[in-house]
């Protein structure tokens, strides 16, 4: 059995340096960002990149994750030096990027090691709208060693901006489309594709976007057995625990997720999957207060610690493949 340690995190607003050149920061996102970037110089971005660097080294017992998915990055140049300050885990990672339109320039991307999966280069993605462009969904497939595939769905679902239920039909939008994806991937690639899809759902397991629209479930075998393309959501043991993802105010709020298709769900597949080997990762320093609430790092226009991390935790899980 080889075993695949994946993780994901919102790295909270990882930009690039207030005066970045107009080759990774178009002209549009400096004019937007002019305010929110002030101070946030090469110093800063360097501090940001080694606070993110100590807790990826953690993950996995000190050996680092095998593919990690994250989000609230800029461009592909934040994410090559979070990679180069990676460098002590004896790792080949490689970056999965593609740049969206939205309007803050926040993307999804993927960090994985080139000595156990292969990938073709080919991206897919899909920009939701609300009026304008914002978060999008994207797609990437890696190959083990082995020959099998894992088709990796990176998710950063709209914001809870204007209050949840005001924002909540954007998110129920999303989740029709991304089960809407599902169905056509397995069309594609058939019912038994392994398909692991992560992200910032910006709402819970038993939200309505997630249940009703993504079709994801507490229920293991609704999953391997129903005619839909239901996702099974890996993360309904962990509520009701202390610690979530992401605490606002006083609520603690489990909305990063891991969730899988029928390939992974099932168990005479080729990949096993163990529920007790999902998790919230958090280190010495991550977290504070009655709520171990995550310790930000901010940033200099609005409240900066440089000894901050994110206001996400990681979040990770084994995946075994036989």
């Amino acid at each position: 059995m080889t075993n695949h340690f994946i993780a994901w995190w919102n790295l909270e607003n990882l930009f690039d340096v207030e005066d970045a050149p107009l080759a990774r920061r178009p002209a549009y996102l400096a004019k937007t960002l002019a305010g929110e970037l002030k101070g946030w110089d090469q110093a800063v971005l360097d501090q940001k990149i080694v606070q993110l660097a100590w807790v990826i080294e953690q993950m996995s017992g000190g050996d680092g994750p095998d593919i990690l998915g994250v989000c609230e990055v800029e461009n592909k140049y934040v994410l090559d030096l979070l990679v180069a300050a990676l460098i002590g885990l004896g790792r080949n990672y490689q970056v999965i990027h593609h740049d969206t339109s939205d309007n803050r320039g926040i993307d999804v991307a993927f960090i994985y090691d080139t000595d156990i999966y292969g990938f073709d280069g080919t991206i897919y993605h899909y920009e939701v709208m609300k009026r304008y462009a914002t978060r999008d969904i994207v797609q990437a497939t890696l190959t083990t060693a082995k020959g099998n595939e894992i088709i990796l769905i990176g998710n950063h679902w709209p914001s809870r901006s204007g209050g949840e239920h005001k924002s909540a039909p954007y998110r129920m939008m999303v989740g029709e489309t991304l089960s809407y994806w599902l169905k056509r991937i397995q069309k594609i690639k058939g019912s038994n594709a392994a398909i692991l899809v992560m992200g910032d759902f910006n709402d819970e397991p038993h939200s309505r976007s997630l249940t009703q629209y993504a079709l994801s479930t507490m229920s293991r075998n609704r999953v391997v057995y129903g005619r839909n393309p239901y996702l099974y959501n890996l993360m309904w043991p962990l509520l009701g625990r202390r610690r979530a993802s992401y605490v606002f105010g006083s609520e603690p709020l489990t909305i990063d997720q891991f969730l899988v298709a029928k390939g992974i769900a099932k168990k005479t597949g080729l990949f096993a999957l163990d529920d007790g080997k999902v998790g919230i990762e958090a280190y010495t320093g991550m977290v504070k207060g009655r709520y171990d609430t995550p310790v930000r790092f901010g940033r200099p226009s609005s409240g900066y610690n440089p000894n901050g991390f994110s206001d996400h935790l990681p979040i990770s899980m084994v995946l075994g493949e036989k």
